[in-house]
């Protein structure tokens, strides 16, 4: 990459808030609904969700939703939680 093609980046990125910066970044990590099932279970994907939305949150100056997604995200890298069995498989309901 030349040298003038990173500063014209650099200015672009110059003119987006911080906060635009991260929301983009967790719609960029956020687990679509098509790829839920083969990511569910990846520590990685989901601790890096629960992050970028806890930093949106934080530079919302909203900690106590920040919080919780760090613990989250805390939970999925020290695999001290896992993800919860998909509500549509595995549970039949009762037909009465």
């Amino acid at each position: 990459m030349s040298q003038a093609t990173h500063l014209n980046q650099s200015n672009q990125l110059s003119e987006i808030s911080t906060l635009e910066l991260a929301q983009a970044l967790m719609e960029r990590l956020s687990i679509s609904p098509n790829d839920w099932h083969r990511l569910k279970s990846n520590r990685k994907a989901r601790a890096c969700e629960q992050t970028a939305a806890a930093l949106v949150f934080l530079l919302k100056d909203s900690q106590q939703e920040a919080l919780p997604r760090l613990q989250q995200a805390t939970g999925w890298l020290d695999k001290s939680i896992s993800a919860p069995p998909c509500p549509t498989h595995g549970h039949k309901k009762n037909k009465e």
